[in-house]
């Protein structure tokens, strides 16, 4: 990676657009600006417009207006303009993650990482446009005819998170560009830049004015609400907190509003005697410090067999203090900071919580002193049962590890929490394997891997995780209503 100078990162801030995208327009925010931070120096980066209620509901009005035009487009020109989109995000790839980068803290490495994962959305979905279909079969008593058709589901609002601020923008807008949906966006505060810059992808590409519409907001209650209880929105696609996700569910019961929900994880990763050991470190390594360990997907819990859990233990805190912390534009930095101060307080809350309790820090267990909100790389052992972190999503670069006796204690263990996103489970006994994923509860399961995320897969989880699936032939059915019509011969 070459040196990236100042003036290259202030181009890329100044080429995005820093205001409301409503109605195919770019226009100012009713409630001024809001102000954008690189995490890894706590300085401002940029203002972007602040919206206000009246403005979240032009966004509305904008999608509904544009709805029936929208829909009536071929599916093949709605694939070719997310191919197009696609092919731009690729061809851009360099500075969108360095935008990435500034606005997030995840190294350049990672925000490419991102960039490639949230383009295939839109090439996955360009080609799932045009494989809409019903069905058409004879009624079982042979006296009329059942046909079935798929319409898009209407206007919809999607509230995005700042710890993949494009991945989960694509997953969420490709999916409703190919079924023919019109759509309100509002991203995090924290990480708007890499959606504005989508949007402006989105408009070069072709897509109509007011099919996306794209609002920033300091406040995103206060101008979401109204929205949530227009009878015209007809779903929400949120990913974010368990905890926000049951008051927007409280809000949407009132409409009976549609809703997909990606909510937080507790990931158990489960290593058994039989596992090579250090394709198991190396899995942990992906699966626990992606993105900082600022994912819902991050490998919370690591529950190893007892004769192996010294010897993982050991090999994972080698790697985990081996690692560069810095900003995520210079080179050799594998670490980046995490998103802001409150998120490095709660992490190192559970820190304190375990280490207090009797656990132990292998390497790691603290802040680093000076500019930014980074968190030392940190490995903990001796972990008690009733340490706050085995219940609590982490989301930062903690691995807690716990032995554990037998097969059936691994399970038990994994599932004792709330959540059920994803787990990770490493053995070489290919039976083993199979009854453990049968018994997890999750919605999705890495076996021998550390990554799970592939825009051809159906992501989702279950329990207090939420439902719904993002990508994959799945993905697209969110956006879509069945209609059945009952034919007399």
């Amino acid at each position: 990676m070459t040196t990236i100078t100042a003036s290259q990162e202030q181009q890329v801030v100044d080429q995005v657009p820093k205001q409301l995208y409503i109605a195919g327009e770019w226009r100012d925010g009713a409630k001024g600006t809001l102000s954008v931070e690189d995490p890894s120096t706590a300085e401002a980066l940029c203002d972007v417009a602040d919206a206000s209620v009246d403005d979240a509901k032009a966004a509305l009005d904008a999608a509904v207006d544009a709805g029936p035009e929208f829909s009536a487009m071929a599916p093949r020109e709605r694939g070719e303009i997310l191919r197009r989109a696609f092919e731009m995000i690729t061809e851009r790839k360099d500075d969108l993650a360095l935008l990435m980068t500034l606005e997030m803290g995840k190294t350049i490495k990672e925000s490419l990482g991102e960039i490639a994962y949230a383009a295939e959305f839109f090439r996955w979905f360009s080609e799932e446009s045009v494989r809409i279909d019903g069905r058409y079969a004879v009624a079982a008593n042979g006296a009329g005819r059942i046909l079935t058709m798929k319409q898009p589901v209407g206007p919809c609002l999607m509230i995005t998170p700042w710890n993949f601020p494009l991945a989960m923008g694509t997953r969420k807008i490709g999916p409703a560009i190919a079924a023919g949906c019109t759509m309100v966006v509002k991203p995090a505060q924290q990480t708007p830049l890499s959606m504005l810059a989508l949007a402006k992808i989105l408009e070069e590409a072709g897509l109509p004015g007011g099919v996306l519409n794209l609002i920033t907001a300091s406040s995103s209650g206060e101008t979401m609400s109204p929205l949530i209880a227009d009878q015209r929105l007809r779903k929400m696609s949120f990913t974010g907190s368990t905890e926000v996700g049951r008051r927007l569910m409280a809000q949407a019961s009132e409409t009976l509003l549609r809703l997909s929900m990606e909510l937080g994880g507790n990931a158990p990763f489960l290593v058994f005697e039989d596992a090579d050991i250090d394709a198991a470190v190396a899995g942990a390594m992906l699966a626990k410090m992606r993105n900082m360990g600022e994912a819902c997907t991050s490998a919370n819990r690591f529950h190893v067999a007892g004769a192996v859990a010294d010897q993982f233990a050991t090999k994972l805190a080698e790697q985990m203090g081996a690692l560069k912390l810095g900003r995520g534009v210079d080179e050799g930095t594998d670490v980046g900071p995490l998103i802001d101060d409150t998120q490095r307080g709660k992490v190192a809350e559970l820190v304190e919580d375990a280490l207090g309790r009797g656990a132990t820090a292998v390497v790691g267990g603290h802040k680093r002193d000076g500019a930014g909100y980074f968190y030392q790389p940190t490995v903990l052992t001796d972990i008690p049962d009733d340490a706050e972190l085995l219940q609590e999503e982490i989301f930062g670069p903690v691995a807690p590890v716990k032995g554990f006796t037998d097969e059936d204690e691994a399970i038990a263990a994994a599932n004792n929490t709330e959540y059920g996103l994803v787990a990770y489970v490493f053995t070489s006994d290919l039976k083993r394997a199979l009854r453990v994923c049968e018994k997890l509860e999750t919605g999705m399961i890495g076996l021998n891997q550390g990554i799970v995320s592939n825009a051809q897969a159906p992501f989702g989880g279950v329990k207090q995780s939420g439902f719904g699936r993002e990508g994959g032939y799945e993905g697209i059915e969110e956006y879509l209503e069945t209609k059945y019509v009952a034919v007399n011969l």
